[in-house]
């Protein structure tokens, strides 16, 4: 265990190179290229890192004071991914769990059941928290690993299923992402782009990031857009003039530097994917695979980060409406755009329609939130986490235990458990 989270905690920044000078070596790249791959991943996650650490350090704040000034007063408190992250690697069962995943993905691999090996180890605590949760629901050990494990498995082949569509969408070849937060929402976005294609009207509406700055030149550019959502978002939480524009800049900045630091990223990602293309083709012919990566690849896209910031309002009003719902949004609302990530190609990167998406999805997260919140604090005890004092219970947004299938996970296992 030990071992396990002192490779964990190295940071994407340093592990990942690490992971990818490796690979790059196993499939005949000289020392030298293998060497700058790694590095170019390396520094790539490093820019990404501090990009979304940037806009997610200012827009925390301004999220926080749009709940204080609507006065909510809700019992299950969103303490957001990173407590998540941590219930997920602190569970007792996360080395049986982490060392199966390996062997599962492998032996999928062999056995042709998967095309996607999945080096993307730090969002391991996506299907840790689902287990933890589970584990707290039904004191079952081997039953909540078990589970971990079928929805891991479910994972990967959905990951397959939407690789080309990601791909074609953020020309990404050879890329998949097995994500169980965002690839759950998929389903939400094939059904919302259904429907609305059937009405009269709305289907009419594009607002695609290259129609508006088609319709509105450089006032529908990504930094425009990023300024005036920053500003309107200032505005909203009660902040001072000066500090709007402050605000404004930063989530402008964040529009048009994001995708620059991917595109470092991806120049390291290419080479190391090229060889080991090259090299599979020779040795599996007739197969494809695809290299299991993070989301944060995703969000650079102009219309998940705009549509992401227009959710942050939506939360607000939303938990403050929805009937039965006891989820106050708080530390997450700032991440928001990661639920959008995999949506984009199934909406057809409309942000009229990500945005009637999203707003689905967070009434889904919010239901399943207030309902599974006492496994959920519990999985936090579990993991030595102390209840904040002034909480009653806890939950996360963006979290894989607050999707469907986290729900579903929890229920199936406390009724197996009975």
């Amino acid at each position: 265990m030990d071992i396990i989270n002192n490779i964990i905690g190295l940071g994407a920044s340093v592990m990942m190179p690490i992971i990818f000078f490796i690979i790059a070596l196993c499939f005949s790249v000289r020392v030298g290229t293998a060497f700058k791959a790694g590095m170019l991943v390396g520094i790539g996650f490093v820019g990404v890192g501090l990009v979304i650490n940037l806009l997610l350090s200012n827009l925390g704040p301004a999220s926080q004071s749009m709940v204080e000034k609507m006065g909510l007063n809700l019992t299950v408190v969103d303490t957001g991914w990173p407590t998540a992250s941590t219930i997920g690697w602190g569970s007792p069962i996360m080395v049986p769990v982490v060392l199966g995943f390996i062997a599962i993905n492998l032996v999928m691999v062999l056995f042709k059941l998967t095309k996607t090996i999945n080096i993307d180890i730090f969002n391991y605590w996506i299907f840790l928290l689902v287990g933890s949760v589970v584990y707290a629901g039904t004191e079952s050990y081997w039953l909540s690993i078990g589970i971990t494990y079928v929805i891991f498995i479910a994972t990967l082949v959905a990951a397959d299923i939407t690789a080309p569509y990601l791909q074609r969408n953020y020309n990404l070849q050879g890329i998949s992402f097995p994500h169980l937060t965002c690839i759950m929402y998929v389903p939400f976005g094939i059904v919302t782009n259904y429907i609305i294609e059937k009405i009269p009207g709305l289907n009419k509406i594009n607002l695609e990031p290259e129609t508006i700055n088609k319709k509105f030149g450089v006032f529908g550019e990504p930094l425009t857009l990023g300024f005036i959502l920053g500003l309107v978002l200032a505005l909203m939480a009660g902040y001072s003039i000066s500090e709007s524009v402050a605000l404004a800049v930063t989530v402008s900045a964040a529009m048009l530097l994001l995708p620059k630091m991917i595109e470092i990223l991806v120049q390291g990602l290419l080479i190391v994917r090229d060889a080991v293309e090259a090299k599979l083709k020779k040795k599996f012919p007739n197969r494809d695979f695809y290299i299991g990566m993070n989301t944060a690849l995703l969000i650079g896209e102009p219309s998940v980060l705009a549509t992401g910031l227009l959710l942050i309002p939506m939360a607000i009003v939303l938990a403050f409406v929805l009937p039965g719902n006891k989820v106050l949004p708080f530390v997450d609302l700032a991440s928001l755009m990661f639920l959008l990530a995999m949506v984009t190609p199934f909406c057809k990167r409309n942000m009229f329609r990500m945005f009637i998406c999203g707003t689905l999805v967070l009434t889904s997260i919010y239901y399943v939130g207030t309902d599974i919140s006492k496994e959920y604090t519990q999985a936090a005890v579990n993991s030595n986490i102390p209840v904040p004092e002034g909480i009653s219970e806890m939950t996360n947004i963006v979290g894989g235990a607050t999707t469907p299938a986290g729900w579903a996970a929890v229920k199936i296992g406390e009724l197996i458990a009975k």
